[in-house]
């Protein structure tokens, strides 16, 4: 996949991302099909699941798996803080296919792995064990949820300015569906009156 950085007047999406959310990963390869149809930058930042969750009462199961989730939240901040946006916008993607595509979430495999296909360096794995990042995490999260509401999570994106939670897709729009997909989000998140659109999901997750 391409990271979509180079630079261009083409719209930017900021897409607020926890690389453990299978709903994010679905929502990032959508922009960057996307991407591939008209003019757009994709760009990703990190908005944690584990910290919006860290103080609920969850089910154990959930439970589990935020604990989990801060490990790559950490090493994904690490890399952007110390090596830019670019660094993430390789890593991300390097994680996802893993995680997601793959079904590994062997989180000791994956993240080493991810990093040498990234091409950053492999002591960022450490920084999966480092507390002293959260206050990252928690910034950006609160950056996010700033935009859209403390009750809402990822993914979060934001186009011209116009910030949204969603869309939550069980599978990845490909070609014109995809682009006419994003029209109608732009569109209704473009009305400031416009709060939600929803319907219970009844497919399982595709990430072909």
């Amino acid at each position: 996949m391409e990271d979509n950085l180079t630079p261009t007047s083409a719209p930017i999406a900021i897409t607020y991302v926890d690389p453990s959310c299978p709903f994010a990963w679905i929502t990032a390869r959508w922009l960057m099909e996307v991407a591939k149809m008209r003019p757009l930058t994709v760009r990703f930042e990190v908005m944690s699941l584990a910290v919006i969750n860290e103080h609920r009462d969850l089910e154990p199961w959930y439970r589990e798996f935020n604990d989990r989730a801060w490990g790559p939240a950490r090493v994904c901040v690490a890399a952007a803080e110390q090596h830019g946006a670019a660094a993430l916008a390789r890593l991300y993607p390097a994680l996802g296919r893993r995680i997601h595509d793959g079904g590994d979430k062997d989180f000791d495999t994956v993240v080493p792995q991810a990093l040498a296909e990234a091409g950053l360096p492999a002591d960022l794995a450490d920084a999966a064990r480092r507390s002293d990042l959260d206050p990252h995490l928690r910034a950006s999260t609160a950056r996010a949820q700033q935009l859209v509401g403390e009750d809402l999570g990822t993914p979060t994106v934001v186009i011209d300015d116009v910030a949204f939670f969603g869309p939550v897709l069980t599978s990845i729009p490909r070609g014109e569906e995809a682009v006419r997909v994003f029209d109608g989000a732009r569109l209704l998140a473009g009305c400031r009156a416009f709060s939600e659109l929803k319907r219970a999901r009844t497919d399982d997750l595709t990430f072909a």
